[in-house]
């Protein structure tokens, strides 16, 4: 098994995207958007008031690791085997896992990423835990 460190933020988070059917490049660029604007950061009253794009050098760069991560589109609601038929294929994911990559940095956001399809092991260590799903289309 090969050792090799592909993405590594350092003050940041990790954001697993699941690419689902149905999905297309208006979906990533507002989520992109969403993500790079949503305060989950403390902020100076220790609240949660802060985005990514809010933290400047003077507190050390701050970026996301985006890992794909289609099991986030597993449905379990029947039978005891998760079923992934709102997955997207891998081939209509991969354009919209770098097109979402691409919005988040033309929005100044520094962007790590896993390698795509690849099996590959996440180490994620935080203040918290805080876990967050955002969904888009957002109803």
């Amino acid at each position: 098994m090969d050792q090799e460190t592909v993405g590594r933020v350092g003050r940041g988070a990790v954001v697993f995207l699941g690419v689902l059917v149905g999905d297309d490049l208006a979906c990533a660029r507002r989520l992109a958007e969403r993500v790079a604007g949503f305060r989950f950061f403390e902020d100076e009253r220790g609240r949660m008031g802060r985005s990514i794009l809010d933290l400047d050098g003077r507190e050390g760069a701050a970026g996301l690791l985006v890992v794909s991560q289609f099991t986030l589109a597993a449905d379990g609601r029947k039978g005891r085997r998760p079923s992934f038929d709102r997955a997207a294929s891998p081939d209509a994911a991969e354009p919209l896992y770098e097109a979402f990559c691409g919005f988040l940095r033309e929005l100044g956001v520094q962007v790590e990423t896993g390698r795509f399809r690849a099996e590959m092991t996440v180490d994620v260590s935080g203040d918290g835990p805080v876990t967050f799903v955002l969904d888009e289309p957002f109803m």
